[in-house]
């Protein structure tokens, strides 16, 4: 494609910002200069990470304005404010689709096609892996991106935009990607079915060694105590609850707790040792809301996200979030990190089981998307005399009342 612009790393990050915030938040664009500068710097979805002040912001504006790619104006109603706007569309014929591609790889740099799957799920449903790659050879056609030669240890080939150099350390030291919908491989049910016959052949070995832990794990004690008071009796959900130790805890100190759990063997280790629970076989992506209330007062996630694509995140956090009742909590934990770490046996057990490491950013970023407010989150590192070898996260956040 001729004529194509040529970027330096301040206007991609302007222009990238221009292009998302456009569709993620349409009542408040075109963006002050308060605003754009907001976008540029924020902390999740952007990497590298920026902290560009208003005059940048605004000589790189004044310069995208002057290639023809952004356009400033005053603010129609209100106090006279300058906004800016972009107008890539006028000079570059974009589809949908790609439109959303050159947004994230303006934003955050070279990505594989299921990173960018993942990552464009606010700006444009893609079905699929193969509906990313079929876009990135389109515009590959019309030179609008490139693929990336692959990297020792990656999975996958990246691909960049050809709006201009992507930044330095980007293109020169190699960074960890990991592609988190490569467990899609085979199809969503597939994984499904892999993760139920693991989850029971290990159900009790697993139960046997993991019916005390929270006694050794003294803040997920504190975190858990929170739920409860928070619920003051009212109905909260583990989902994913496995042996149903966690589903104990919370009822022991308080809480109407139920349990669901996707593994048939699990449910039954639950039921055998707490009979006194409420225990059920369900898919987290299916909760409904509680017979006894019209909301959930707290719904637990409580490592049961941890085999899911990235592409499947957000619409399961939202379907965690939607039976929730008004100021009610969503409490997620996670592996924390950047890879998809794949296990052959647990336990003493052959298994095929994919567990899927997230970045607080990312987790937060999904959680906003989802409506939640007063977000907090945690980060702690491996307990070494546990075993552990990953770093965990845990989130918090509220339903609006």
């Amino acid at each position: 494609m001729a004529d194509l612009p040529v970027l330096d790393a301040e206007e991609q990050r302007v222009l990238g910002s221009l292009l998302e915030k456009q569709v993620t938040v349409p009542a408040s664009y075109p963006l002050s200069l308060n605003a754009l500068r907001t976008a540029c710097n924020q902390s999740n979805s952007r990497d590298p990470v920026t902290e560009y002040d208003e005059q940048t912001v605004e000589r790189t504006a004044k310069r995208l304005k002057e290639s023809g790619l952004a356009r400033i104006v005053w603010s129609d109603t209100g106090r006279r404010t300058l906004k800016y706007h972009q107008t890539l569309g006028e000079r570059v014929e974009l589809a949908d689709d790609e439109r959303a591609l050159v947004t994230v790889l303006l934003l955050r740099g070279p990505q594989a096609p299921g990173e960018l799957r993942s990552r464009t799920e606010r700006l444009h449903a893609f079905g699929d892996r193969a509906d990313v790659e079929q876009a990135l050879r389109r515009m590959a056609e019309r030179g609008l991106v490139t693929e990336l030669p692959r990297r020792g240890g990656d999975r996958d080939n990246r691909w960049m935009h050809l709006l201009g150099d992507p930044p330095t350390a980007v293109s020169t030291a190699p960074t960890p990607t990991v592609d988190r919908d490569s467990v899609l491989a085979d199809g969503a049910a597939a994984r499904d079915d892999r993760v139920r016959a693991s989850y029971d052949a290990v159900a009790a070995t697993y139960a046997d060694r993991l019916v005390n832990e929270v006694s050794g794990l003294p803040f997920e004690r504190w975190l858990l105590d929170r739920v409860a008071a928070h619920a003051d009796g009212g109905p909260v959900v583990e989902v994913g609850c496995g042996p149903g130790h966690i589903t104990a805890y919370l009822a022991d100190a308080g809480a109407d707790a139920t349990g669901i759990d996707l593994s048939p063997a699990m449910v039954e280790q639950a039921r055998e040792h707490y009979p006194d629970g409420s225990y059920e076989v369900g898919d987290l992506r299916r909760l409904m809301r509680p017979t006894s209330a019209p909301g959930w007062s707290a719904v637990l996630a409580w490592y049961s996200l941890i085999h899911l694509a990235g592409s499947e995140l957000p619409d399961a956090v939202a379907a965690l979030s939607r039976p929730l009742a008004p100021g009610g909590w969503l409490v997620l934990a996670l592996h924390a990190g950047a890879e998809v770490r794949h296990h052959d046996e647990w336990f003493d057990v052959p298994v095929e089981l994919d567990f899927v490491y997230h970045e607080p950013d990312e987790v937060v970023g999904l959680v906003r998307a989802a409506g939640l407010e007063e977000i907090e989150w945690y980060r702690r590192g491996p307990v070494e005399s546990r075993g552990e070898t990953s770093q965990r996260l845990y989130v918090v956040a509220r339903k609006p009342s």
